[in-house]
């Protein structure tokens, strides 16, 4: 399991908490640091969809200038935009076997999906 975010994140490190405390072994990548590639942020915006991916809530999205907000239509403007301000992309994103399989954290959902 990868768990990929930014450590300071606040639902970064519920979602490391709650993997803890249920037993989970994981290895946590900090896209911050470590980066992230556009052939990953494809793969999850396969699985989640880009609007899920970008996340316009956050800070980051929030900051960013109207025009930079208002060129972000399609998948590849997205992708695009996250690799350069990867802080604004919805995380955590959960791994399991190569495959994305979660974003952001619900307890309910982390329980169904990894308690099987």
């Amino acid at each position: 399991m990868i768990v990929y975010g930014i450590p300071n994140c606040n639902t970064v490190q519920k979602a490391r908490a709650w993997l803890t405390a249920n037993g989970f072994e994981y290895t946590f990548h900090d896209f911050k640091k470590e980066g992230i590639t556009a052939k990953k942020l494809q793969e999850w915006c396969s699985t989640f969809g880009w609007e899920t991916v970008l996340n316009k809530k956050g800070t980051t999205w929030r900051k960013l200038m109207p025009a930079a907000q208002e060129a972000v239509r399609d998948e590849s403007a997205a992708i695009a935009l996250l690799l350069e301000h990867n802080s604004a992309i919805k995380r955590p994103v959960v791994e399991l076997d190569g495959k994305a399989v979660l974003i952001s954290f619900n307890e309910e959902q982390y329980g169904q999906l990894l308690n099987k």
